[in-house]
């Protein structure tokens, strides 16, 4: 799925009023435009817009989402038109700080990318899980996983940051696999401490959402140590799609309650607020192309 024509379709459709006159300014039908947003009411889980023969309107979700893509779209808008014609002057060190399993797994190709598009740029990738202060510690880009505070910076929101419930086979052969959120209270949680300090698992169920009481037999500021916590066979860790998908998907891990899906994190890209300087709007612009194609 193209997110960001998802998002262009969704936009254009609120603002003009109809898939009809949405699909003559993006050039494309009325069906396409529908099936945009129909990917992105699924991927969202939330109906944006409520549809008759005869009129549509937003949501409550819709709204909201509506106030984001606009936002992200007028990011690229600026971005492209900063970036468009620097090729031979994006020069410098760009420092970025990210999550260490978002940036193993999605940021790093990206920047190589970017890289290899402008020869005099250089840049030095920070991986950690902790807070940074971008001021203090010189960095010009952060990725950001979680709720925002209030710190005075730019912040371009990103998708949201897919979770999932996830154990090795041979912790669920021997302790048994949990057929409900509250069976989560007497197994072995493995948790990451930057999260919730009251140890609740958010989870989307049948019956709406439910917080999932659990006791961490481990508690660790680091993703890979969640993960290979999970691996060793300890316990029941809630964790990123992206940091667990390919042990599932090998079998080293099993997905636990399917039909409970852990909330999505929010995650925001952050820069200073003073004007972007050319290799900040040059990244912006690769950064969400290139997301958009991932």
């Amino acid at each position: 799925m193209d997110y960001l024509k998802c998002i262009e379709s969704f936009i254009s459709a609120t603002e003009s009023g109809s898939f009809t006159a949405a699909a003559d300014k993006l050039g494309i039908t009325p069906a396409m435009v529908g099936k945009h947003i129909q990917m992105l009411e699924k991927r969202t889980g939330c109906v944006l817009i409520n549809r008759t023969t005869r009129r549509q309107g937003l949501t409550e979700a819709g709204h909201r989402f509506y106030l984001y893509g606009v936002q992200i779209l007028a990011t690229i808008e600026d971005a492209d038109s900063l970036a468009r014609h620097l090729n031979e002057e994006v020069t410098g060190l760009l420092r970025i700080s990210a999550p260490v399993s978002f940036g193993q797994r999605i940021l790093t190709p990206i920047l190589s990318t970017f890289l290899q598009r402008f020869p005099a740029v250089n840049a030095c990738l920070v991986l950690s899980d902790r807070r940074v202060d971008l001021i203090e510690e010189r960095f010009q880009i952060a990725i950001r996983i979680g709720n925002l505070q209030d710190e005075g910076y730019i912040a371009v929101p990103l998708p949201p940051y897919e979770m999932v419930l996830a154990a090795s086979p041979a912790y669920l052969d021997k302790h048994g696999t949990p057929e409900d959120p509250a069976d989560l209270s007497g197994h072995n949680c493995i948790s990451f401490s930057q999260w919730r300090a009251d140890h609740l698992w958010p989870l989307n169920g049948p019956q709406g959402l439910v917080d999932a009481l659990v006791s961490p037999r481990l508690t660790v500021d680091s993703g890979e140590a969640i993960r290979q916590a999970a691996l060793s066979g300890l316990g029941i860790v809630m964790h990123s799609c992206v940091m667990l998908q390919e042990d599932i998907d090998a079998g080293r891990l099993r997905r636990v309650l399917p039909d409970y899906a852990p909330v999505p994190r929010p995650m925001h890209l952050l820069r200073l607020p003073n004007p972007p300087a050319p290799l900040v709007s040059a990244f912006f612009e690769h950064f969400m192309e290139e997301l958009a194609k991932s």
